[in-house]
Order: C-alpha cells, then structure tokens, then sequence
C-alpha cells in the first residue's frame, strides 16, 4: 500500500501513475494485448480468494446495517467476475483503439498543414460506490488506451477491491510494466485523499459511478474534468401508433441490466387516445413481474390499485423495480417534458410512425435515443470496441457510452511548409 500521509505525498504518488502511463505507451499495442490478457488469466486464476474477501465485506457490510440496494451492488457472483475477465480478454483481442477516433486536419494561418493523432488522457480516475468488478473493468480500459488509472472504492467493498488489484498487479508484473500504472486509495487512506484527488491538477479526468447523491457531490466537489455517470430515470413515450407489446417489452427488458439497470425505464408518458384498459393491462402486466406503479392524478381515476406520484418523482431515479405512468398530449410535449425531468443519458419512443420518430429525436435532448427498441445497458455488446462502462448524459464524442473514446483525445500536430 502507497503511504499518502500527505498532500505532497498523494502527489508524489498520482505522478508516479502519470510516468507509469508513459511506459504504458511506450509498449506499444501488442504488449498492451498481452498485458489484457495477463489482467484476464489472473482475474480467473483470483476468483476464489476475490469471492472470499467479497463474502467479508457483505459480513461486515450487514453489521454495518448498508442499504440493501448497495449490498446488491457489492455482492460478486462468478458470473460477474467472469463477465468482467471476459470484457478484459476481448478489450485484449480488440487491438489498439486509437482507429475508433478520425482526427481532422488542421490549417493555420500562416499557411501550415497538419493533421491529428489519437492519444491516451493521460491519468483517469474512477470513484465508484461498490460494484467492486468496475475495478477491473476499467482497469482494462485504460490499459487498453494507454491511460494510469486511480480507483477511489466505497469502504463497504474494500477487501474485495484490494483482491482485485493484487491480481492487476501481478499481471503487471508478469509483463515487465510498472504497477503504478494502476494506484487505489484505499480505505486506511481516508476520506482526505478522495478530497485530494478531487481537487488533483495531475488527474485528467474524473469519472463518478454510483448512487445519484456520490454523483452529484463528486461533480460539486471536483476542480478537474468530470464524466458523471448516470443511472436510472428514463422516460419512454407511448404515441397514439406505439404497441402495448412493444411498450412492455422495452420496460420489463430495460430493468433486466444486472447488477445495475443502467438504463431502466422508471416513467412512461403516454398518448391520451390510449385506453384506460390498455393502461391497465400494462399495469397488471408489471406487477405480475413485482413492479411498483405510480401515476399523475389524471391517470388515478382510471387506475384505483396505482398509487399517486409527486412532483419530485418525476425527477428522481428510483434505481428499483418502479414506474410511473403519466399523460402527454403528442411528441412535443413528451420531449419537452423528458427534457426538464429526465435524467438525460437514455430516453425511448414507441411509435409507429416514422415521422413522430423523426419529430421525437430533433426535440429531445437526451445523449443516446431509443426507437422502438429496449434501452437496456450491457457492459459486454456483441461489438468489442462497444464496451462501455456506463452511460451519461453528457452529449458529444462519448455519445452517451463511457467506454474507449471517452479516454482518448486528439494531439493536433502542425509542420511548416518548405
């Protein structure tokens, strides 16, 4: 464990990962593929001691008396470490992703030409609040882009989180890289060096990936870049042409992300030409599958089992199993409504019609648009170069995933003419 007794020594130490990255680089693209794979064999050879020191983080976390929803997002199974050995074996096999970004060419005035190249960020930090595979999962992102990574883990996933670098840096080890390519604070770190990191001018970027309110308070906090990660709170509009098998579909499949329904469906706004029995199968339809239903008073006479939603429902993710149901009169208003209270990063339209399809992704601000078709997230897609480990609602070159190209940026180079 690195000793950060101070400000000068997290410093010391955050450069350290900095230089790291450097010889990260240096490598170059095969010996980062061997190094993936490396991380990937370890992880499988580790699953029985990270499963152990996970069951005594739970112990500990139930003594502690942690949110259930927190101890759901602590809780490994092999099925998630090996997703995640499998995400870094195929980020491996991926090759060198700077091809996944096209530079532009670049004319100064003086009559000079240049053109661009993709290189890596530099040093990248994760603060995350359990899930303790993002650990190794973004560890593989950012070995695979050439970046140094510092991982800021929730104390509840602590002895799991220090499992799991053991087994990153023997990977390191094997391949002849420095191991502080990767540097975790840890809880005996205190809270101070998060505070640290936050206010870090050697970090490049800050990612935030749990609960809305460590979110929120990383993105008030921080003195650097951010890339906030969003979870929950996305809207789908039910137009006047849009299926009730569709509509159900893209709500039960879109809660369906284990362990974390990135993109779950938590309010439907629906056309007022639906009938009140087709709302009502919907509702039948969820609670079969143990959802909880709220509504907007105009939707309550219609709907006496549903419970009524407040003014402040509309803005908050639940990060749970419920839906609320609510009227727009067309696509205008649906967007302009998701536009003020969604949380921005996935929104969906039923519809039947291309044009209100159409209409929907002009006026709606949300990073990624789904069209007829469940929002649900996977962090291991069919395409490699898809993986992702999050969303946000922050438009632009990520486009809504936070995977590769968010960690890799443009070095424009410019050469005089002879």
């Amino acid at each position: 464990m690195v000793n950060l007794a101070t400000q000068d020594d997290f410093s010391a130490a955050v450069e350290q990962v900095r230089q790291a990255s450097y010889d990260l680089v240096a490598a170059g693209a095969e010996t980062q593929s061997k190094l993936l794979q490396a991380v990937a064999t370890r992880l499988e050879a580790s699953f029985d001691d990270i499963l152990e020191a996970n069951t005594l983080d739970l112990e500990a976390s139930l003594d502690m008396a942690v949110p259930e929803r927190l101890l759901d997002w602590l809780k490994l199974t092999p099925e998630r470490l090996q997703t995640a050995a499998k995400i870094v074996r195929r980020l491996a096999y991926l090759g060198d992703p700077r091809g996944l970004i096209h530079p532009a060419a670049s004319r100064s005035s003086k009559a000079v030409l240049g053109h661009g190249q993709v290189v890596p960020l530099g040093v990248v930090a994760l603060v995350y609040e359990a899930f303790p595979e993002l650990s190794a999962i973004m560890a593989g992102l950012c070995l695979r882009t050439g970046n140094g990574l510092v991982l800021k883990g929730s104390n509840e996933a602590s002895q799991t989180n220090q499992a799991i670098l053991r087994a990153l840096h023997q990977a390191l080890d094997q391949i002849g890289l420095p191991q502080h390519c990767l540097l975790s604070l840890t809880e005996e770190q205190g809270d101070v060096a998060r505070t640290w990191l936050l206010q870090s001018p050697q970090v490049d970027l800050i990612i935030p990936y749990g609960r809305p309110g460590l979110v929120q308070q990383v993105v008030r906090q921080a003195g650097v870049p951010v890339l906030p990660i969003a979870m929950g709170n996305c809207y789908l509009y039910w137009s006047a042409t849009g299926q009730f098998d569709t509509v159900a579909a893209m709500i039960t499949e879109s809660h369906q992300g284990e362990p974390d329904a990135v993109n779950a469906i938590e309010k439907v706004l629906i056309h007022p030409s639906c009938s009140p029995s087709t709302i009502v199968q919907l509702c039948h339809t969820l609670w079969d599958q143990d959802f909880e239903l709220l509504a907007d008073e105009a939707l309550l006479g219609d709907l006496p089992d549903v419970k009524p939603a407040t003014a402040t429902d509309w803005k908050r993710p639940f990060l749970s199993k419920t839906v609320v149901l609510g009227l727009a009169d067309d696509v205008t208003a649906a967007a302009a409504f998701m536009n003020h209270h969604s949380s921005g990063h996935a929104n969906a339209i039923a519809t039947e019609s291309y044009t209100e399809s159409n209409r929907f992704t002009q006026l709606v601000t949300s990073a990624v648009v789904y069209i007829n078709t469940s929002p649900r997230f996977t962090r291991n897609p069919t395409q490699a170069s898809s993986i992702a480990l999050g969303m946000t609602a922050q438009r632009g070159r990520c486009s809504g995933f936070v995977g590769l190209s968010a960690l890799l940026t443009t070095q424009h180079i410019l050469r005089g003419l002879e």
